[in-house]
């Protein structure tokens, strides 16, 4: 089944070859003990130790050099810098595409985005800019900022290039364990999901891709109903998990999910992400942040109660870009 969209296969493997001298190819991950507890063998993607921490450099640097590939076509579409708006995780990848490609760029985050986050945007060269911490500031302080210096502004997930970007985790993956019978995906915007989508549809058809996501999201029944069924103005979710608080998916990834995606979600809890977290660390020993600890938490606690038949899943972890201060310190001496 194709997805009626303006993403297709064949922009992902535009954007593995473009983007493959600015990322890693992240390993999997396995574990006895995990593939006992969920009762099939699980695949940890392990995304958490890409560029930047998290997945979105994938994206966020596709987006960046196609942009520099139109200009160098067509001079007239040559704009001064890039701007984005993000919960971190992409604002840091806009950052590190943006410094890679040496164009200026300004990053728009919520108030209270965590320090970690905001230090390694700055870190990266990046200009950092503050709104309050709702969706509708993010898109208006960003826009603004896109009006008064005439830079371009690349949305964290609603951006074609942006998806086939966070589709080339599907490529790898499923090179890597290439009989897979699911993938599970945490969901936010939807962009990860809908490139992954994208990319598992065309190379392995029989693969169901399951979207993770936080209480209050309801995308389950979007997803049913085919209709987006989220009251306005879009609104943050309350819950740990920063890097998935929005609760709408994008315009542009909806119809894609809704065409590829299994309308099943798992929806998780704080405290079980916190519990996939803690499951992450003790059996494979990698910290990851809440949101790749509810694709952890969901797989290995949620889908063979409704799948039995699933043998073998593929589990995206995400991210990586946690606080670390309440982890034991000792000093060095």
């Amino acid at each position: 089944m194709a997805a009626k969209t303006g993403l297709c296969y064949k922009d992902v493997l535009s954007a593995m070859s473009r983007i493959r001298a600015y990322v890693h190819e992240t390993p999997v991950l396995t574990s006895r003990v995990l593939d006992e507890m969920a009762g099939l063998q699980l695949y940890f993607k392990a995304e958490n130790m890409q560029k930047t921490g998290a997945f979105k450099a994938r994206g966020a640097c596709n987006a960046v050099f196609a942009l520099l590939e139109e200009q160098k076509k067509d001079p007239s579409l040559a704009v001064p810098g890039i701007v984005t708006h993000s919960s971190g995780n992409h604002g840091q990848a806009v950052a590190y595409a943006a410094r890679c490609a040496k164009v200026p760029c300004s990053v728009v985050v919520p108030s209270d985005t965590p320090p970690v986050k905001c230090e390694a945007i700055q870190a990266y060269g990046a200009e950092l800019v503050f709104c309050e911490p709702n969706p509708t500031a993010r898109k208006q302080t960003a826009a603004a900022i896109a009006s008064k210096t005439g830079y371009c502004l690349v949305h964290p997930f609603d951006n074609y290039n942006v998806m086939a970007g966070q589709g080339t985790v599907a490529l790898e993956l499923l090179r890597q364990v290439p009989d897979l019978d699911a993938i599970l995906v945490t969901i936010s915007g939807g962009g990860l999901t809908s490139g992954i989508a994208v990319a598992t549809n065309a190379i392995r058809p029989a693969c169901t891709v399951f979207a993770v996501e936080p209480e209050g999201k309801l995308l389950g029944r979007c997803l049913a109903a085919k209709q987006r069924l989220w009251s306005s103005p879009p609104q943050y979710l309350d819950t740990i998990a920063d890097a998935i608080r929005s609760q709408q998916v994008g315009e542009l990834t909806f119809p894609i999910l809704c065409s590829l995606v299994s309308p099943e979600v798992f929806t998780v809890t704080d405290q079980q992400m916190l519990d996939g977290m803690t499951l992450s660390l003790q059996t494979t020993k990698v910290l990851v942040e809440a949101a790749a600890g509810a694709a952890v938490y969901a797989s290995v606690h949620q889908l063979n109660k409704s799948h039995p038949h699933i043998k073998k899943a593929g589990v995206i972890l995400c991210g990586g870009n946690t606080d670390y201060t309440p982890l034991p310190q000792k000093t060095l001496s």
